[in-house]
């Protein structure tokens, strides 16, 4: 029996994919959205989210689950599957995943992106440990310890000020002598008493025997190396693009961030890539949503082409 085709597939269920799952869906397309239960979005994992319009406070996870229910009401299909390989065959695409291979007359990537590492001794061993890259999934297990926090940006004061609903200090650790964080964001910082700094300095190494026990932290300037007791290390350093199954099948920056135009298509026709894995200016939740939207509507008219439909 011909396997049925879809008029897209969109992988990753973050606010771009789910978005792009609204849009189609109400376009009354042929969808499926594959949802990867191995790979946690960021936005899952963010304990607030104050910046969304219309939306004064909301948990990631709440957001997540609004929009995945409102693209289901308008006829989204979603399955569990974490994509392997993406290969553009005889016009369709073949996107395989653990349970099969689907085709498609077009894809929309939305897989979003993974926290970076540092690449230092004791990272890797003391991986839940101590070590960790999600304040709101570990920061329980931190009730009444210390905490170091690793960077300056949004998601690290952010968490920084999470951890201290647990932690009995927090020190933020940043290569840069002031935060690059929002200023909203910086004020909370500097007004928590639980909060301290460390500045112009990077963690060199993460010590400890059976857990951490320690950070040997180095100045970046005078190269004075000091030892931080902690039990915890929060590493919130950037994002890498999860995008590693499609080296050789769309053009990638330096970083690994899908190069697109404003309309959403990436260099492999019938393809368009939206949110974190996509090479941007602002990560966010508001700026993933309208790269969702415009992906669908882009993916929509691809459709429409090759069906030889025509509006008039």
């Amino acid at each position: 029996m011909k396997q049925e085709t879809y008029d897209s597939v969109i992988i990753g269920a973050g606010p771009a994919g789910l978005t792009a799952g609204i849009y189609a869906s109400r376009a009354r397309m042929k969808v499926l959205l594959l949802e990867s239960y191995i790979v946690m979005g960021q936005a899952t994992m963010t304990d607030m989210i104050e910046n969304y319009p219309g939306v004064i406070k909301s948990s990631g996870f709440d957001l997540i689950d609004i929009l995945k229910k409102q693209a289901e009401t308008f006829g989204l299909e979603c399955r569990p599957g974490t994509v392997k390989n993406v290969l553009l065959q005889d016009g369709s695409w073949n996107v395989e995943d653990e349970s099969g291979v689907y085709q498609t007359h077009s894809v929309i990537v939305a897989t979003g992106a993974c926290s970076k590492k540092l690449n230092i001794p004791g990272e890797t061993e003391f991986l839940g440990k101590g070590v960790s890259y999600c304040a709101t999934c570990d920061g329980a297990f931190f009730r009444d310890k210390d905490i170091i926090v690793v960077g300056g940006g949004d998601t690290a004061v952010e968490e920084a000020l999470f951890l201290t609903r647990f932690g009995k200090k927090v020190t933020v650790v940043h290569r840069r002598n002031s935060l690059r964080a929002a200023k909203i964001l910086q004020e909370r910082a500097f007004a928590n008493k639980k909060i301290e700094f460390i500045w112009q300095s990077k963690i060199k190494t993460i010590n400890g025997s059976q857990k951490v026990e320690s950070v040997s932290v180095e100045n970046i300037e005078t190269g004075k190396i000091q030892d931080v007791a902690c039990e915890g290390v929060f590493i919130f350093v950037g994002w890498q693009p999860n995008t590693g199954f499609l080296k050789g099948t769309v053009n990638l920056d330096e970083k690994g961030g899908i190069l697109t135009d404003s309309a959403m298509n990436t260099s492999g026709k019938g393809m368009f890539a939206a949110g974190d894995c996509r090479k941007k200016l602002l990560h966010q939740v508001v700026t993933a949503c309208g790269d969702g939207a415009v992906a669908a509507y882009s993916a929509g008219q691809y459709v429409d082409e090759l069906k030889g439909i025509v509006y008039k």
